[in-house]
């Protein structure tokens, strides 16, 4: 076994299987063919001596050893982009594309903003791109985004997600949308039992909002009804506006769509609303421009949350 002088772009291409879990899909990511992605993969495990790749199906994971391996490829290339970094701010040079993925509410009330707080980087460039995805899903667009805005619920434990440099940006409520005329509109709040019966507009069941119909559910002891599904936030402020059924929206994003539209009403009892985060690879969040980026949208969240 020779580990003396690891090939450091046969490690990233191991880590980059650890993360797409195909070698045809390391290949594209990469721009190479999948035979020469093979070729440098094998020949890294001919240099440990020891198998780091292990077929299951139809598919490969890493063995043990090789997941062992990634976790100091990781580290090196963390300290590299550390290293880059440090000369960076020492040259004063703030510069490079970044690229951020959100789903789409949040970049709704986020984005304009942060783009307004980057524009005095003059060598900084953002790059932004639509990713409305389950919320256990958030984690793998981290291969291919420098930064991701994720949310998930927040009344279940924080998912275990080894290599990824989570970032709390906030924890959003979730107000009771009613129609205007909705003889529950003018309350400042409601329970769970005073929502029995109605009709409800909700994002699909893999979203963080579900698990607050869920308990919606339990405390009243009733089954809620889904009338329509959706992913698309003004859609469903539409729908409830006009009076086809309620929702659970996200307070500080629907707050400017709602005045003389519909009503936000707190939820009393239980504990509705969804963490918003920003998930990076470690040497990605390490890069002086990510890190940049990650400081004027924690910025942008406290303003526009008050």
């Amino acid at each position: 076994m020779r580990t003396d002088h690891l090939d450091l772009d046969q490690l990233n291409l191991l880590r980059e299987l650890a993360d797409r879990g195909s070698v045809t899909a390391v290949a594209d990511a990469v721009g190479r063919t999948p035979s020469a992605v093979s070729q440098q993969l094998k020949a890294l495990q001919r240099q440990v001596g020891v198998p780091l790749v292990e077929r299951v199906g139809r598919g490969v994971q890493l063995t043990d050893a090789g997941r062992a391996l990634v976790v100091g490829a990781v580290t090196v290339a963390t300290a590299l982009a550390e290293a880059q970094a440090g000369w960076q701010a020492y040259r004063g040079d703030v510069s490079g594309t970044v690229r951020l993925a959100s789903f789409h509410s949040a970049a709704e009330l986020l984005i304009p903003g942060l783009l307004h707080r980057l524009a005095r980087f003059g060598r900084l460039q953002l790059d932004t791109f639509d990713e409305d995805v389950a919320q256990d899903d958030f984690a793998g667009l981290t291969a291919d985004y420098d930064i991701v805005i994720a949310h998930r619920s927040d009344d279940v434990a924080v998912p275990d997600r080894p290599q990824i440099v989570a970032t709390l940006l906030m924890r959003e409520p979730l107000d009771v949308g009613l129609p205007l005329d909705h003889p529950l509109a003018g309350r400042d709040f409601v329970t769970a039992e005073d929502l029995v019966g109605e009709a409800w507009i909700v994002p699909p069941p893999e979203y963080p909002i579900d698990r607050v119909l869920t308990a919606v559910a339990a405390r009243s002891g009733l089954p809620v009804r889904v009338v329509r599904r959706s992913t698309h936030l003004p859609l469903i402020e539409k729908l409830i506006t006009a009076g086809h059924g309620i929702g659970l929206l996200p307070r500080h994003t629907s707050a400017d769509r709602a005045a003389g539209r519909f009503a936000l009403v707190p939820l009393r009892q239980i504990r509705a609303g969804r963490v918003v985060e920003a998930l990076c690879r470690p040497d990605r969040a390490a890069r002086l421009a990510v890190r940049t980026v990650l400081d004027e949208l924690v910025a942008e969240v406290a303003q526009v949350t008050g």
